[in-house]
């Protein structure tokens, strides 16, 4: 009882494991430094692998619009896109069907400063071919061509709206969507 009462004296009347000591301030310090360092890298590495000319795109879109139709008539069509972007490539697709008419097009695009080219592909149609234009950030204008078909895409994104523009000179005349995230 002795020992416990001069220990208790030494330490202000406390265990001494209880008392903050300056090396544990220092460790708790560095520890919490090394996490927010930690996170910090992990969020830039993050946002790099996001960054190149199609990174506003990136993730799935979904909308409706119209479609008109060789014939002069429109009908209203429910959308899905999903774009995904890596540097200076993305893969995207993008599906539209109203109760008569359907697409389902898919498409592999690279940048090269303001220079977009690639291949596309329609499935319910069987075609395919390839794409070229120009674009950057939130806008790209591009033509979709294969043996008898041109279509002229524009693909505008602001925030998290995206506006989809197709003409086209066969097939069917056109169409305007209108997406959100």
């Amino acid at each position: 009882m002795e020992h416990q009462e001069a220990y208790r004296a030494a330490g202000g009347g406390k265990h001494r494991a209880n008392k903050p000591t300056e090396a544990r301030v220092m460790n708790r310090r560095l520890l919490v430094a090394a996490a927010v360092l930690f996170a910090a890298s992990v969020a830039n590495s993050e946002s790099k692998a996001q960054s190149g000319p199609f990174a506003v795109l990136a993730g799935s879109w979904s909308g409706g619009g119209t479609v008109t139709l060789d014939d002069g008539s429109t009908e209203r069509i429910r959308c899905r896109a999903k774009y995904a972007p890596a540097g200076p490539a993305m893969e995207m697709s993008l599906t539209c069907a109203s109760d008569a008419y359907k697409f389902n097009l898919s498409a592999n695009v690279r940048a090269e400063g303001n220079a977009i080219t690639g291949s596309w592909t329609e499935a319910s149609r069987n075609i395919s071919g390839v794409i070229s234009g120009r674009g950057g950030g939130a806008n790209f204008e591009v033509v979709a061509q294969t043996a008898g078909f041109n279509a002229s895409i524009g693909l505008h994104t602001s925030g998290s709206k995206q506006t989809v523009t197709m003409r086209a000179d066969s097939q069917f005349r056109g169409a305007n969507i209108s997406m959100s995230r």
